[in-house]
């Protein structure tokens, strides 16, 4: 019995995929795994620079679709820990890809859970400048060589990184809002808001 044109489509698609795969691990000396149509390729944090570099030249992934982190830990501010204990780190992901071709690779290394600190890609990939900015602000991220890592989100006197686990939400800690509040006026004595146009 012969596979339908579909099987046969399917296949050839799959192996394509692992091929893809196997070439960007090749290239960047990481270890790639197939999951629901995506390769992601894991490299040493050492090479994180060096991989994006090959990805973006010799590989033609030119386009960062996005770059963030995950924070694997076993204690949590809110919520229950995990089942099972994990290896306290920062993941670091990226996606990159040829929109020619549609070829997608995610990039992944690991950092240190205590001091995360890694060299900014935004020189290899101009698109990683806000992603980086981002991660440092929300997970306190190291990007060394970045040209710029202030703030985009929250005021500077904020404490803190709000997508670590083990951030205090303000449901369990009630702390005064560091930025300007902007409150609009209330109608007094229960008389409606007027309607009138005053610079008319």
């Amino acid at each position: 019995m012969t596979a339908s044109p579909s099987e046969n489509s399917v296949s050839e698609a799959a192996a394509a995929l692992d091929e893809f795969a196997d070439r960007v691990a090749g290239a960047v000396g990481g270890r790639a795994e197939v999951s629901h149509g995506t390769v992601k390729v894991r490299v040493a944090s050492s090479a994180w620079k060096e991989a994006l570099t090959v990805t973006s030249g010799d590989l033609g992934l030119v386009f960062l679709s996005w770059l963030s982190a995950i924070d694997w830990t076993n204690e949590v501010a809110v919520g229950d820990e995990p089942d099972e204990p994990v290896e306290e780190r920062y993941e670091l992901l990226c996606a990159v890809s040829n929109l020619s071709d549609g070829n997608l690779a995610i990039i992944s290394t690991d950092l240190d859970h205590d001091s995360p600190s890694i060299a900014s890609v935004a020189d290899v990939y101009p698109g990683a400048n806000w992603h980086e900015r981002e991660a440092a602000e929300m997970f306190g991220i190291d990007f060394v060589g970045h040209p710029d890592l202030t703030k985009l989100y929250l005021p500077d006197s904020f404490e803190g990184h709000p997508l670590r686990k083990d951030f205090p939400l303000l449901s369990r800690e009630v702390k005064p809002w560091p930025g300007k509040v902007d409150v609009e006026d209330m109608p007094e004595n229960g008389s409606s808001p007027s309607t009138e146009n005053p610079g008319a």
